[in-house]
């Protein structure tokens, strides 16, 4: 065997093996279009992927000097060079693209990039197209055979870690919608707590974020956070509902939420990370809170982080008993009790978080 395909395979292998690696959608396509101008040995890549909804081809990922301009072009199916191969589900590789009559000329006057020669092949399962990968200029002699067998090799072993991801983020996200009707179920029997935990999600992630929790710890904070109240469920109506001050009895019973849910919760095994930011949320920074008595450090950050963002969103939410606060005057409470109630790096992390998003005229919604 020429000692170039070796080479070829080997570098094959350790590429798919860090494809692989991820379920993340836009980890894997990038690392795709990076493994595949390394194995052709060419200028510049692109993946363009279907879109379920439409049925066109648009450029999910394309590296080069110029590939984000690329994003807003969308090709039809048997439109452009891209467009054949996705309709035809096969290999292509022209040596001079631009004599090709197929050529969509719009993605290099968008680019400012000259496009020589190209090889696109199409990314796809047993039953179906996903997309369609390319590589475009040969930095040395021209595309070959070779080439085009070795991406498409590559492209089924991208569109296996592309469909294993997809099915990973449609488990997560049923995992989601399941946690956040439960949520809304508890929601439902308070009418002034409507919207409460999503603005508790949304507070909390953005405080995640400006305090630099990476991806993991972010999903595992917005889980923690849309379930926070989920104990609720085992407070009776009258002490839910009450609409005046609670009494001692009253209170004792309420602060049993925690617990109640960190009981609920010890049943799934999926949610054993929740549960610490779940339960704690009403621990204070002083160790006065409940249900452990748990002090600074002691409290896990995610449930530090819910604590601020519940409470931010109590103050700022009318009552029966009082009305809402302005979002400036709930910042002084904050303020006035970091240190004793809540962790002050969170809350100076929220009230950052809150300024750029504001500064900008934006609603603090966050997606993940």
């Amino acid at each position: 065997m020429p000692d170039k395909k070796l080479d070829q395979l080997n570098t094959l292998i350790e590429l798919t093996a860090l494809i692989n690696s991820t379920l993340d959608t836009g980890e894997i396509r990038k690392r795709a279009i990076e493994a595949a101008t390394k194995l052709a040995g060419a200028e510049a890549g692109s993946l363009l992927v279907i879109d379920r909804d439409t049925g066109e081809l648009f450029f999910e990922v394309a590296l080069g000097d110029k590939g984000e301009r690329l994003k807003e072009i969308r090709l039809k199916k048997g439109e452009g060079i891209a467009g054949w191969v996705a309709e035809k589900g096969e290999p292509l590789i022209i040596q001079d693209v631009q004599s090709d009559p197929r050529f969509f000329r719009d993605a290099d006057n968008k680019s400012k990039f000259f496009t020589r020669d190209m090889i696109c092949v199409p990314v796809k399962t047993k039953d179906k197209i996903l997309g369609v990968l390319q590589t475009i200029n040969k930095k040395a002699g021209t595309f070959n055979e070779e080439d085009a067998e070795i991406l498409s090799a590559l492209a089924n072993q991208v569109a296996v870690a592309i469909e294993n991801a997809n099915l990973y983020q449609e488990l997560k996200d049923a995992f989601y919608g399941t946690a956040q009707a439960l949520a809304e179920t508890i929601e439902k029997r308070d009418p002034y707590t409507g919207g409460h935990t999503k603005r508790v999600m949304n507070y909390s992630l953005a405080i995640g974020r400006m305090l630099g929790l990476n991806r993991a710890e972010l999903e595992n904070l917005k889980l923690s956070a849309i379930l926070h109240d989920i104990g609720k469920i085992g407070v009776r109506d009258s002490v839910l509902l009450k609409e005046s001050r609670l009494d001692p009895a009253e209170l004792e019973a309420m602060n049993m939420h925690p617990k109640y849910g960190s009981d609920i919760l010890s049943h799934v095994k999926q949610l054993k990370d929740v549960i610490p930011g779940m339960r704690g949320h009403h621990e204070k920074y002083d160790g006065t809170g409940y249900p452990d008595g748990l002090k600074g450090s002691e409290i896990p950050l995610t449930a530090r982080i819910i604590a601020v963002a519940d409470t931010f969103d109590a103050m700022t939410t009318d009552r029966p008993y009082r009305k809402a606060l302005s979002a400036e005057s709930a910042f002084e409470e904050l303020r006035k009790y970091a240190g004793r109630q809540f962790d002050p790096a969170a809350v100076e992390a929220f009230f950052t978080a809150w300024s750029e998003i504001r500064r900008g005229g934006k609603e603090m919604e966050i997606i993940l």
